[in-house]
């Protein structure tokens, strides 16, 4: 039954992209987070449904998009560069199995973050898409949310409805990208017109935002506690008063830490004792390894570069037995372990080059989401949602890059999603400006693209702003 669920899923969802062609956008975004063949169990498993999906959605904006003042972003340019400069790293990639095979869902992602943007062009074709990627990473989030309330989850424990950890499906992943969204989700849940603004919209909202606060304790991923504090230290820009703000977190956290699993404070208790715990000593050791690697590669050596690296690894504890303190050091030897840094993945694997694209990328986008949140800072009516989306797409992308610094996922898909929206939503008030500056109307609320999605709507939306 769960097959047959997808399959006629997907084929509604392709078969109203029909006539109206930016579904089939919204359903790539779909397929790709919540990777539904994965989930089947024989219908699908042999489909290459993301590539159906992709196809589609890229024919049908080919044949019946609108494309005046089509035009490339500097970011866009900057992403086809680090897409070819990958592929002939991949060419030339010291293992080059491995490499090939993680080409093949990479350059995936950086493709469609490129192409992203051109079919944005409106201020609900941005909303809609920030709501399916909410909606499909939410399937995933819930899950996890209700069974850690259940069980508690644990590390490696915590089964996302499918037994695959890669992608969204990992925890730490699932706990980056999951904090990442909260700022997104209360950005539509104020903002949104697909769905109307009202107490069920707001509650669905928090509830999700809880689910979200829930990941890194089910996963028991340090880096999701980490980005909880990054989420919690960016909301003070926006909050008029701040100390009671402050107050009501400590609060809540102090109320919360003893409902918290044992097995969770304890792994969590490792973050300031790195040196007794193998992973982060690990991790420290691979670090130290691929910048030597670098060093002698400075590009890099293509995909997987990591599964070369021989470790050896001294790991240090001290228990104390009365006034006596007993320091037990041991020398691990290790070889393969991943990077667990994005930074580094993108140093070891692209080498310098590839590592200044990345920080280009993310850089430029932190810096005009920066501009715009200033420039509409002040402005209401119509124009009260940008200023909140820049902020909501820069703390999404903040979050992103310090949970980056620990986990390994410079290429994560949904990210290159995020990014895609960024540049749409730049050049969408590029072109406004223009047209502005030319005495040309801006009526988002007349758009043609308002029926594009009125098949996925509940009901028609009580504010047509924006």
């Amino acid at each position: 039954m769960r097959d047959l669920a997808f399959v006629a899923f997907l084929l509604a969802i392709f078969g109203l992209g029909l006539r109206r062609p930016f579904l089939l956008v919204l359903a790539y975004a779909y397929v790709d987070i919540v990777a539904p063949q994965h989930l089947a169990y024989y219908l699908l498993n042999s489909v290459p449904v993301s590539m159906v999906a992709a196809s589609l959605a890229i024919g049908g904006w080919l044949l019946f998009d609108d494309k005046k003042n089509l035009s490339l972003a500097p970011r866009q340019l900057l992403m086809l560069i680090l897409l070819g400069y990958a592929y002939v790293t991949t060419i030339y990639a010291d293992v080059p199995d491995e490499a090939q095979f993680k080409w093949e869902w990479a350059w995936k992602a950086i493709f469609w973050a490129t192409f992203l943007p051109l079919t944005l062009r409106t201020k609900l074709r941005i909303e809609a898409y920030l709501l399916v990627v909410v909606l499909a990473a939410a399937a995933i989030i819930i899950v996890g949310g209700i069974k850690t309330l259940l069980s508690g989850g644990g590390y490696g424990a915590l089964n996302l409805m499918v037994d695959n950890n890669s992608g969204l499906y990992e925890g730490s992943q699932i706990s980056t990208v999951a904090i990442a969204l909260v700022p997104i989700i209360l950005w539509l849940a104020r903002f949104g017109t697909v769905f109307p603004r009202d107490w069920r919209v707001r509650l669905f909202a928090y509830c999700l935002v809880f689910a979200c606060l829930l990941i890194p304790v089910g996963t028991e991923a340090r880096t999701g506690l980490v980005c909880i504090g990054v989420l919690a230290v960016l909301m003070l820009r926006d909050v008029k008063r701040r100390i009671l703000y402050i107050s009501l977190t400590a609060l809540a956290c102090t109320a919360a830490i003893p409902m918290l699993p044992a097995t969770f404070t304890k792994r969590m208790g490792t973050i300031s004792t790195y040196q007794a715990d193998e992973s982060a000593s690990t991790r420290l050791a691979v670090w130290e390894w691929t910048w030597n690697y670098v060093k002698e590669n400075p590009f890099g050596g293509g995909f997987e570069a990591y599964r070369q690296n021989r470790l050896r690894v001294q790991v240090v504890s001290k228990t104390s037995t009365g006034p006596t303190q007993i320091v037990d050091q041991q020398l691990l030897e290790d070889k393969g372990r991943a990077y667990h840094s994005s930074y580094f993945e993108m140093l070891g694997e692209q080498g310098f080059p590839g590592l200044i694209l990345f920080l280009l990328l993310h850089g430029i986008g932190l810096l005009r989401m920066e501009v715009l949140r200033r420039r509409y800072w002040r402005d209401g009516g119509e124009d009260a949602w940008i200023s909140p989306l820049a902020t909501a797409l820069q703390s999404a992308q903040i979050i992103y890059l310090v949970g980056s610094l620990f986990v390994g996922i410079a290429y994560q898909p949904l990210v290159y999603m995020l990014l895609g929206v960024q540049i749409g939503f730049d050049t969408l008030l590029g072109r406004r400006a223009r047209q502005a500056v030319k005495g040309g109307g801006w009526t988002e609320a007349a758009s043609p693209d308002r029926a594009e999605l009125a098949t996925a709507t509940l009901r028609p939306s009580s504010s047509n702003s924006g």
